[in-house]
């Protein structure tokens, strides 16, 4: 265990390189959720995570973070620290954006969370935007995060991501919309399954509705799509698209996937839809941007590049 900061408070320094690079570590840490998660995205060892970590709290004075048995927690010093370290990471780097605009240049970074699996849509707004923004600014550093819907709404609320790319939902607080994409869901089965030799017509609800089941574990679902799920007889979940398709090809359940995903397997023949004029429904994505961000000429380029790519034909 790393020792104890002080026990008497005392007030921190000037803001150092060295404090700035301790507190990158703290961030991914947290963001990872623990030292061994963070071993990969860092690509240091848990000892030296270890080490910067108790640095770290040596120089704020600080105990940030409990870890043992019961997981890796942060102390309440811990989440102030992190609230902190967010917004200053998220000032550096309008500071760094506006430099750069100042010499003319589009310089800086600019981080996506994105839902799974939309990369198979055939109208890709998302990637021609990102071509034209590397083409007129070849230094932009682009991170691309896979992560669910919330997690995006998160990580744009509190400055981690810059924008998100998320199936519509509720209306949120300060976010900011650009919609995208429609994207289309069916029910398969896939080759080996019990449904999957029988003739569209003798396929029955009932049948439908006695079969295994997966269902996805975060997707945020339209009434349409909630509806049709809940009559499933679910028996099993994935944490994402991908884990519902591995399940579907075992051909022992069945489950919506977007057409477009699942288009790769229907046309080598080892999925089916099952039941396309009832069991299917329409998710709308959008991209949300904090609505009371900073000038940041990066993400207002790539926001511009988007609304000018052409939507796809509804």
């Amino acid at each position: 265990m790393p020792p104890a900061p002080p026990a008497t408070p005392r007030p921190l320094a000037a803001v150092s390189d060295v404090d700035i690079r301790l507190l990158r570590v703290f961030r991914t840490v947290v963001e990872c959720g623990g030292f061994s998660a963070a071993e990969v995205e860092l690509n240091i060892s848990r000892a030296a995570i270890s080490l910067h970590m108790a640095d770290l709290e040596r120089r704020l004075g600080l105990r940030l973070c409990r870890r043992g048995r019961a997981g890796f927690r942060l102390t309440d010093e811990g989440r102030a620290a992190y609230e902190a370290t967010l917004r200053l990471m998220a000032d550096l780097d309008r500071f760094r954006s506006a430099i750069n605009a100042a010499h003319g240049r589009l310089r800086g970074e600019l981080t996506i969370g994105i839902t799974d699996n939309l990369v198979t849509l055939p109208h890709m707004r998302v990637t021609d935007a990102l071509r034209g923004l590397k083409e007129q600014g070849p230094d932009v550093r682009v991170n691309i995060r896979m992560i669910p819907p919330n997690e995006a709404e998160r990580g744009v609320l509190d400055g981690r991501l810059h924008v998100g790319v998320v199936p519509a939902g509720r209306p949120l607080p300060g976010v900011a919309r650009i919609p995208l994409y429609r994207e289309h869901a069916c029910l398969y089965c896939c080759r080996g399954h019990p449904l999957f030799d029988d003739a569209p017509a003798g396929v029955s609800r009932a049948a439908v509705e006695a079969a295994d089941a997966v269902a996805p574990t975060h997707a945020r679902q339209a009434p349409d799509a909630a509806r049709l799920q809940h009559a499933l007889n679910t028996t099993a979940t994935a944490t994402d698209r991908e884990g519902v398709a591995f399940l579907i090809l075992t051909g022992c359940y069945i489950g919506f996937l977007p057409t477009h995903y699942a288009r790769q397997w229907v046309e080598r023949g080892m999925m089916r839809p099952l039941l396309p004029d009832t069991h299917r429904f329409d998710v709308e994505f959008h991209a949300i941007t904090r609505r009371d961000g900073q000038p940041n000429p990066v993400l207002d380029r790539f926001l511009d590049l988007l609304k000018r790519t052409r939507p796809p034909d509804e």
